[in-house]
């Protein structure tokens, strides 16, 4: 079988050594006659799957015993809400630096939970073309805590410098760059990060929580939503979705096989020179509209003259095998995730295939 060249913003590319183990135990895992789907979430078969897959991010990231490691539901879009819920407590506000459209959404949320004000924003002309400064951001002194998006995948942004909260705690969305070089767990109080991007298949979400930060959380909201409740018990406090994790366990395996964030970070910084050096090699013809110092190195966008263009450049690129280049449709244009699992061979053969329909179409 010949594999698509896959450049999906989400559910995104998976590396296939973790596609081949799935598929090498699917029916039998562990030699229990029965696939690890149908295994009990409290018996001993999956419960060494969860602790592994625990163990390695632990391990990958160097995250401390200061933290709780949890497998939460209802993505990143359940955190805009259960964000608020457990840290926006009454007569408090929070502050959100608005870098995109999802961070759009998750200010909207807290705002429906209690008091949030805008700590920064870089919208401009209805579009996001960059991440701010430290000295565009006006930090509340007495925020419950200060949220921003890492990686912004609607307009192709990303820090690629650290905020600091001043003193306040730190809780960053990292749904679409979690794992892609590391990075000092230390200086967040609260992580999360949907795995359909760079950790595995959609169903479950990670989440890193500073236990002195969840010390503060409310009790009064309901239980499900706490995240004491789900740190108290493993992330075992109801049905979890087994497989999901199981399948991030296959990722973080492979990740720490090839030599960890480092060996993934430079591979990453590889793959984003080769495409944006196409691009900018026939700057006129392609439009990048991102302020060169926020270019992401996990979502590319781009334009074309026209849409009809653009339309085109899918079109062809999809007679190669190339899938998933058309941008968000509440943006338009381009766009490719070159996510962990999408190799180098993948992103020089559109690199390739950019140049080529620039010299046809100039």
């Amino acid at each position: 079988m010949k594999r698509a060249l896959n450049f999906n913003a989400g559910p995104a590319a998976i590396p296939l050594p973790a596609l081949e183990r799935a598929r090498d135990e699917l029916l039998d895992f562990n030699g229990s006659g029965m696939s690890i789907m149908e295994h009990s979430h409290r018996g001993k078969d999956y419960e060494s799957v969860h602790r592994e897959a625990i163990a390695l991010l632990r391990r990958l990231l160097g995250v401390s015993d200061a933290y709780e490691v949890l497998f939460l539901t209802g993505g990143a879009s359940q955190q805009f809400a259960q964000v608020p819920m457990n840290f926006l407590g009454p007569g408090r506000s929070a502050d959100y630096v608005i870098t995109g459209g999802w961070s759009e959404k998750a200010f909207e949320e807290a705002q429906r939970v209690g008091a949030a004000r805008v700590a920064c924003t870089t919208k401009r002309d209805g579009t996001f073309t960059r991440v701010p400064t430290q000295d565009e951001v006006s930090i509340d002194p007495s925020a419950a805590y200060v949220h921003v998006t890492s990686n912004n995948t609607l307009y192709g942004t990303q820090w690629h410098w650290d905020l600091d909260p001043k003193g306040r705690p730190l809780v960053s969305d990292m749904s679409s760059d979690f794992l892609w070089k590391p990075f000092d767990v230390s200086r967040y109080d609260f992580i999360y990060a949907g795995a359909q991007k760079n950790l595995g298949p959609s169903g479950v979400l990670i989440a890193l929580v500073k236990k002195s930060f969840l010390a503060e959380a409310r009790a009064d909201i309901p239980v499900i939503f706490r995240y004491a409740t789900h740190a108290k018990n493993d992330s075992l406090y109801n049905t979890p979705p087994t497989f999901a994790i199981y399948m991030v366990r296959n990722v973080l395996a492979w990740l720490e096989g090839i030599g960890g964030l480092p060996a993934i970070e430079a591979r990453n910084r590889e793959k984003a020179s080769l495409l944006y050096g196409a691009l900018d090699r026939n700057e006129g013809f392609y439009r990048c509209p991102v302020e060169r110092a926020s270019r992401s190195t996990m979502n590319v966008v781009w334009r074309l003259a026209s849409e009809a263009l653009e339309d085109r450049f899918v079109a062809e690129a999809k007679t190669h095998g190339m899938i998933g280049l058309k941008g968000h449709r509440s943006v338009g244009g381009l766009r490719a995730s070159i996510y962990n699992a999408v190799d180098v061979a993948t992103v020089k053969a559109l690199a390739d295939f950019v140049d080529e329909f620039a010299k046809k179409n100039g």
